[in-house]
């Protein structure tokens, strides 16, 4: 659930009313909701995993016109190198930073991915925890916001009590229920000291 990365395929969750329709990768989810929208009439929310942002989508047409609306955008050619993911995008710096990139031996692209990784490495888990129940937090407001005990599960998510949390929606529907223990879940795994 956490932010994808460069090469991460980004994934989605789809409800119905209090039932999971899927949770995978952007045109599986279409799929899925598309197959359930030309069946049904009721409301889908679309929740991406990494943020617990709600999304909306164009389900106008048919399948192959959601899928084609909504693939990414196809990589131009010209600077970097699209084949290994790398994209040229343009970078505002000052003269004393240029300045600094310039004097790096492997070169201004390879010290900036390096600067990057390194940053990457060093956020702290609870930083990355944090960001991962903020998701939750989202997608459980959204699902869960008028069930029973969804004050104290949410006093409980934030407070990482994965186990009482657990506990208190133990009689919500069960694919809000497991969808919320697992984003839980992983947000307390995050924090957990690596080893």
């Amino acid at each position: 659930m956490e932010q994808p990365t460069s090469g991460e395929t980004p994934t989605y969750t789809a409800f119905a009313g209090d039932r999971k329709l899927a949770s995978a990768d952007l045109p599986t989810m279409l799929t899925a909701v598309k197959s359930h929208l030309d069946t049904a009439s009721d409301p889908v929310l679309i929740f991406e995993d990494a943020t617990g942002r709600q999304v909306d989508f164009d389900f106008s047409g048919s399948l192959a016109d959601v899928l084609a609306r909504h693939e990414p955008p196809a990589q131009k050619g010209g600077p970097g190198r699209p084949k290994l993911g790398v994209v040229s995008r343009e970078v505002s710096l000052l003269p004393r930073h240029w300045d600094w990139l310039e004097q790096q031996p492997q070169g201004i692209s390879a010290a900036l991915r390096r600067l990057v990784d390194d940053a990457r490495k060093r956020e702290p888990a609870r930083e990355r925890a944090r960001r991962a129940r903020d998701a939750a937090g989202k997608v459980m407001w959204s699902l869960a916001g008028n069930l029973p005990n969804f004050e104290e599960a949410s006093r409980a998510l934030y407070a990482a009590d994965h186990p009482k949390l657990t506990s208190l929606i133990a009689a919500w529907p069960p694919d809000i229920r497991s969808h919320i223990e697992r984003l839980s879940h992983h947000a307390t795994t995050l924090a957990a000291p690596p080893g």
